[in-house]
């Protein structure tokens, strides 16, 4: 079972967000990516928003690295790591823009893009763009089908459909992988539909453990009936975790331990048929952080499989 991490810094949400994080920057992002790399992680992750309302920055708070820069600064300090978009809300972009942007990351990055996408649920981020708020799902399914053709090997793309009609329009450079692998973020029924029609994998959000096995049942199903092939990522995301005894107020949510007590609790997202999942780390620093993340990779994930 492969794993990830979602990077610290790039998105300070109240849910998630150390302290430490809120004075940290670029040398912080470089290091925990190294890290990560160094311990085998499949890939790191940078997610999405444009702007953010003043009704939800307490919670949210404003500090949301743009991912296409984030993920592209870390692919010059990495070298093996996947770099995800976790999720890009693509529907607030045309996406001719977002495949120049993608197509040139994993051009520059040697082919390690995993494009993450969501549908997004700031009304007021959707407004001042000029984005369909209340399409958004819609929206979020023909934009999928533009990013396929728009992330394929034609110098000029084309796709004609409701929303978005394109052709003789010519983007060099190309992907460097053949086929861009598509992820679908969320959860609720249209999400599940649209990962399992439309995506190469599913990316739940807020999903319980106990939940899951019902919704990985779902996606199998859907695409059995639809006749859809080939491979599938089905993702998961862990309680926080610490690797060993803390030795200070981690949260009664947090899992931590001996490395055999995480890695039988993670292999139990692989009984359901999950096939990455993704961990993060409570810490007081990065320093902390990174050892979390050695300590994972060299006695936690051998007890994965």
């Amino acid at each position: 079972m492969r794993y990830g991490i979602q990077l610290p810094v790039q998105s300070q949400s109240t849910l998630y967000a150390e302290p430490w994080e809120a004075a940290a920057g670029p040398a912080d992002l470089v290091a925990v990516a190294r890290a990560a790399e160094d311990a085998r992680f499949a890939y790191v992750a940078s997610c999405d928003h444009v702007a953010v309302p003043r009704r939800l920055a307490r919670a949210m708070s404003t500090v949301w690295y743009d991912p296409v820069a984030t993920l592209a600064f870390l692919a010059a300090s990495t070298e093996r790591t996947l770099l995800l978009s976790h999720v890009a809300v693509v529907g607030l972009r045309h996406p001719l823009l977002s495949a120049k942007q993608y197509a040139t990351l994993d051009h520059l990055s040697g082919g390690r893009l995993v494009l993450g996408v969501g549908a997004g649920h700031v009304r007021e981020e959707f407004e001042v763009l000029g984005a369909d708020f209340a399409r958004r799902g819609p929206v979020l399914d023909e934009t999928i089908d533009a990013l396929r053709a728009a992330l394929g090997p034609e110098e000029f793309p084309e796709h004609h459909g409701k929303l978005f009609d394109f052709a003789d329009l010519g983007q060099l450079p190309r992907p460097a992988q053949e086929r861009v692998p598509v992820w679908v973020g969320g959860s609720s029924p249209a999400a599940v539909r649209r990962a399992a029609l439309k995506g190469d994998g599913w990316l739940p959000q807020g999903d319980p453990r106990e939940r899951l096995p019902a919704q990985i049942a779902r996606i199998r199903a859907l695409r059995q009936e639809a006749g859809v092939r080939g491979p599938f990522t089905v993702g998961a995301i862990a309680e926080p975790l610490y690797v060993g005894p803390p030795g200070w107020d981690v949260g009664r949510r947090t899992l931590s331990g001996p490395p055999q007590r995480l890695a039988a609790s993670l292999r139990a997202y692989r009984a359901m048929g999950v096939d990455q999942v993704q961990v993060r780390f409570r810490s007081r620093g990065r320093d902390e952080l990174v050892d979390q993340i050695a300590a994972f990779g060299a006695e936690v994930a051998p007890h994965l499989d």
